[in-house]
């Protein structure tokens, strides 16, 4: 009985929320209160319900202020310079272009969210392109790549929803992999460098009016602000150079500390926000419009994990995941039990296309998790996998990513073109790391 609930509750929830009937927040929330209730849980539920939000809530509160550090940061033109002197080192040379691409894509992912990564990369590379003549399908496809491998950051919403959904740590689902992602970096800008090099040879090496390009160095953007419609972009305020230093300072510390996890993943974020505002904003009325600024961003984030822990509390407590665990892997081949985790990863980038995120990620990744624990595989290696496939390299394809379309329209292509050009790429940068993280141990084989 609570398996075949548990499976109608998922695949009630897949229906609802890929077909827009209901928001996925109110789907997390309602659907299992209601499979609990039918299941003769009412009387538990109370007690689930507050033992999900309370595992989830150290994962909420690390991206509640990643988000605003980030943003601050991005408000600030922390990542300009580095735009105006990646477009100096590319000397209107389409394969410098392309790497560079790369390169910025990489840096400004670390904020964790896709759209602010498309809209500012976009907006200040998207003139040099024209200029030159370049495909803008290089420009979304070379940003897809970027976007994707950094997507695995544990504030990204990979590693997010799967640390939220199986109530793991990031030192059990980001640190293991960490090997993997630096060899999925190595393969971007390697797959940057092959694309441009083709661009280049479709152009030829356009040196005279690239370095006029180069020069005129379209004026970076910041993320937009709210009310902007899509495509649109702030221009940063002028910021002291000292002040500049000490933001850049203080993210490299706070990266480093992230990586060396010397404090807890939210208590490093909460520090380091506090002080960055601080310094940043002195003054109370400049901390009140920076928060206002970007409030929306932070609560449409943290309720759905928050909500994402009622779903997972609520299927957890009632034995449902168990025992559709138990269901699978009664029919699963032994053969391919053991081989759990690196099934996920492969397949994760082509499913991307067919699930949403929050679907696949609160709804199939538990049962997954517990299916391999019946196999004797740590649940953990199945949150791995799936970060190294779903979404992570396949969100900047996905029709189902709001966040795809922003890149597509601003760089003029159409999604059918972007996908067909992209996708053995990205597909490929899925597997590179697979194959590290199995070397590494991250994953088993």
């Amino acid at each position: 009985m609570p398996a075949a609930l548990g499976f109608a509750t998922i695949a009630l929830f897949l229906l609802l929320t890929m077909t827009r009937r209901v928001s996925v927040l109110v789907a997390l929330v309602v659907l299992p209160v209601l499979a609990a209730l039918a299941g003769g849980f009412a009387g538990e539920l109370g007690g689930m319900v507050l033992d999900g939000l309370s595992k989830v809530a150290p994962t909420g509160i690390m991206i509640a202020f990643a988000v605003l550090y980030f943003s601050l940061m991005v408000d600030a033109g922390l990542f300009d310079p580095l735009i105006r002197g990646l477009l100096r080192l590319a000397k209107g040379d389409p394969l410098r272009v392309t790497v560079a691409t790369a390169v910025l894509t990489l840096c400004v992912a670390l904020d964790g969210d896709g759209a602010s990564t498309f809209l500012i990369t976009v907006s200040a590379l998207l003139p040099v392109y024209r200029k030159l003549g370049m495909s803008p399908l290089v420009l979304s496809g070379v940003v897809c790549l970027g976007a994707g491998v950094m997507n695995m950051i544990p504030w990204g919403g990979p590693t997010v929803r799967a640390m939220a959904a199986l109530k793991l740590e990031s030192s059990d689902v980001f640190t293991p992999v960490l090997p993997a992602m630096g060899l999925g970096i190595a393969w971007v800008l390697v797959a940057s460098w092959l694309i441009g090099r083709r661009e280049r040879r479709r152009l030829g090496a356009l040196t005279g009016p690239g370095e006029e390009a180069a020069a005129g160095e379209p004026v970076p953007a910041t993320a937009p602000a709210p009310g902007d419609g899509p495509g649109a972009v702030r221009v940063a305020a002028s910021v002291p150079l000292w002040l500049t230093v000490f933001n850049l300072l203080l993210t490299v510390v706070l990266l480093v500390a992230l990586i060396l996890e010397v404090m807890p993943l939210p208590v490093l974020f909460v520090l380091g926000f506090a002080v960055a505002l601080l310094v940043n904003h002195p003054t109370w009325e400049q901390q009140q419009a920076l928060l206002d600024r970007h409030a929306k961003n932070v609560v449409l984030v943290t309720t759905m994990i928050f909500a994402a822990g009622v779903f997972t509390g609520v299927l957890t407590g009632t034995g449902m995941i168990d025992d559709m665990a138990g269901a699978l892997v009664s029919v699963i081949p032994d053969s391919l039990g053991g081989h759990l985790p690196v099934l996920v990863a492969v397949t994760g980038m082509p499913l991307s296309l067919v699930f949403t995120p929050d679907a696949y990620y609160f709804g199939v990744l538990p049962v997954l998790a517990q299916t391999a624990h019946g196999f004797g595989t740590d649940p953990a290696e199945v949150a791995r996998a799936a970060v190294l496939g779903q979404m992570t390299t396949g969100f900047p394809l996905s029709p189902l990513t709001a966040a795809t379309f922003i890149l597509v329209g601003m760089s003029g292509v159409q999604l059918g073109e972007h996908q067909r050009f992209i996708f053995r790429w990205a597909f490929a940068t899925t597997l590179v790391m697979t194959a590290g993280a199995v070397l590494t141990g991250a994953l088993s084989l």
